[in-house]
């Protein structure tokens, strides 16, 4: 079974969860989605660090915590919450097989972020390897550098330039696989789509690209529950 570890975000519920439908009904493999939610790893003692000034979500740094979370064993995926699936998790399955000598897959991304704020007037903060920790296939054995301890006082600079692995530890996946909203130009080849800027379920960023088939997504998801309510 594939675990999929999903950033959770008090002010990005709907994104969390439109994501995850969108994941199983694409995947033709058994799928386990796990909400990577803040107030429950504090409450377990697995993260105490106060969040920071340029962490513009709930889960800026909690993401490096699937590795101990999944006990060091096997492989697992971290996403962002803000992102649409578009393809079938079994052909990213595959990449786990083709390099297995890897300790983590990313989207490896060489861009300068634009505009200068994000979402919610939040600071876009610019480093290199921008985004690759938004899509991560993490193979846990070869990730032991991140324990708790480790990611509860490393710098986040650190930890998301991947400074805790050697260069030739990062394996790469197509870009396709976490393609950024109107940072680049519309692929109607994209597997994952990530609404980095802001996502269609906010206000200002309600007619950006892909938005139609955000709320194509969110709908379907709806119409199932209430059917099921009805």
């Amino acid at each position: 079974m594939l675990t999929v570890f999903i950033g959770y975000d008090s002010k990005e519920v709907v994104a969390f969860y439109t994501l995850a439908h969108s994941i199983v009904r694409h995947c033709s493999v058994p799928v386990s989605i796990v909400p990577l939610k803040v107030q429950q790893l504090q409450g377990q003692g697995l993260y105490t660090r106060p969040r920071g000034p340029t962490e513009s979500t709930e889960f800026s740094l909690t993401r490096f915590l699937v590795p101990a979370l999944s006990g060091h064993n096997g492989w697992s995926v971290f996403m962002d919450c803000d992102m649409l699936c578009r393809a079938d998790f079994a052909e990213l399955a595959k990449e786990t097989e083709r390099q297995a000598d890897k300790a983590v897959l990313v989207c490896k991304h060489d861009y300068t972020p634009d505009p200068s704020r994000k979402f919610l007037n939040q600071v876009q903060t610019v480093y290199p390897r921008k985004n690759w920790s938004s899509v991560m296939l993490m193979n846990n054995e070869r990730c032991r550098a991140l324990t708790p301890e480790f990611v509860n006082t490393a710098s986040g600079l650190e930890l998301h330039r991947f400074k805790w692995l050697r260069d030739e530890e990062i394996g790469e996946l197509p870009l396709e696989w976490n393609w950024l909203v109107e940072e680049y130009k519309h692929n109607p080849a994209a597997k994952i789509v990530h609404f980095t800027r802001g996502g269609p379920y906010f206000k200002d960023y309600r007619n950006c690209d892909y938005a139609d088939e955000w709320r194509a997504e969110f709908a379907l998801m709806s119409s199932t529950v209430e059917g099921r309510l009805t």
